[in-house]
């Protein structure tokens, strides 16, 4: 191995100002949830719309389900983001004293889609001909502005989640103002992101994690094709959860469940047989993730589900262990009623 300053010019290792992630190399990401939901709030609400006849504006957000976060993978920025908002809105025609109200919904706010293609619907509580003419503005004039607040919104998300996410090579290190200081910022928000009683396990991403492998084996009062159906549909899947889900089932189709603590993505599917999937909790060291290889067979007319995990930080093997027989086996078991043996 090479050491540090002492490094062959034909490796592909940099070295680094914090020592860590090489070459912007591996998988970091950065949670941008609260920050988006504080951010839209602000952007959305009071926004008003005002035409010679009537004024209209937007009282509140009530609802935003969803997540956001930046991604730097091989030094390229990637921003994920999907929400579905709701709201209110209110207006009155300028010649009028009667004040009408209505709701607004919008169900695709995500990386899919364009700020100009994101649906915005309206609603007004009474549909009488004022109504009916304020709730058109709102659709006509208030849509398009709604709209560039999402623009505003991803720019900032952009600039703001692009700091620190993609870190300095070695070269670039003289560029930079105040060094000293970025890598201390870099080393704290690094050490905020691991928690460890395992005095062998680093403390910081870059180093070796102790790792070990699970296996687990449960039997199921179902056939194959039901119980692969669970971990491949998404409503099932939000169903014994108890929270909503982002589940891409297809090859390199993200996974978020239970607000974000679980996270990863499907590496390969066989259908009724076999899924692999990167997978990993909110509260294991940075950037590792772990892979989970579940097989479905068919067993005296039941399935045995078989579960092979490696890659678990030995620090976590017990709570992730007892958070498969808990969080999975008991809750499908008790959701679907395909009653289980453990062995």
């Amino acid at each position: 191995m090479a050491k540090w300053g002492e490094g062959d010019p034909r490796w592909i290792v940099e070295e680094r100002p914090d020592g860590t992630n090489v070459n912007n190399w591996h998988w970091t990401e950065k949670n941008a949830t609260n920050w988006s939901r504080d951010n839209l709030k602000e952007l959305l609400t009071g926004l008003a719309v005002e035409t010679d006849d009537a004024r209209c504006e937007i009282t509140s957000v009530t609802s935003m389900e969803g997540e956001a976060s930046a991604n730097n993978r091989k030094a390229k920025l990637i921003f994920f983001y999907e929400w579905v908002i709701k709201g209110e809105w209110s207006g009155q025609m300028k010649e009028g004293e009667k004040k009408y109200k209505g709701k607004f919904d919008v169900p695709n706010l995500s990386e899919e889609h364009e700020p100009d293609e994101v649906d915005v619907t309206w609603t007004v509580d009474k549909e009488t001909d004022d109504g009916y003419k304020l709730k058109e503005i709102m659709r006509t004039q208030g849509t398009p502005m709604v709209q560039q607040q999402f623009a505003k919104y991803i720019k900032m998300l952009k600039e703001e989640y692009s700091q620190n996410v993609i870190l300095p090579t070695k070269d670039q290190k003289k560029q930079q103002k105040s060094t000293h200081e970025e890598l201390i910022n870099a080393k704290t928000e690094m050490n905020k992101m691991v928690i460890s009683n395992d005095s062998t396990a680093s403390k910081s991403v870059g180093v070796k994690i102790n790792t070990k492998t699970i296996n687990l084996q449960e039997e199921f009062v179902c056939g194959p094709t039901q119980l692969y159906r669970v971990f491949t549909d998404k409503e099932m899947v939000q169903a014994f959860t108890g929270s909503s889900a982002i589940y891409e089932v297809e090859k390199g189709g993200r996974i978020s469940l239970m607000n974000g603590y679980v996270t990863g993505g499907f590496v390969d599917l066989v259908p009724e047989t076999k899924i692999v999937k990167r997978w990993r909790l909110k509260t294991w060291p940075d950037a590792h993730f772990s892979e989970v290889t579940l097989e479905f067979s068919e067993k005296d007319g039941n399935t045995l589900l078989r579960l092979k995990q490696t890659g678990v930080p030995t620090t976590e093997y017990e709570k992730t262990i007892e958070g498969w027989k808990v969080n999975y086996w008991q809750r499908i078991r008790q959701v679907f009623g395909f009653g289980s043996h453990i062995f």
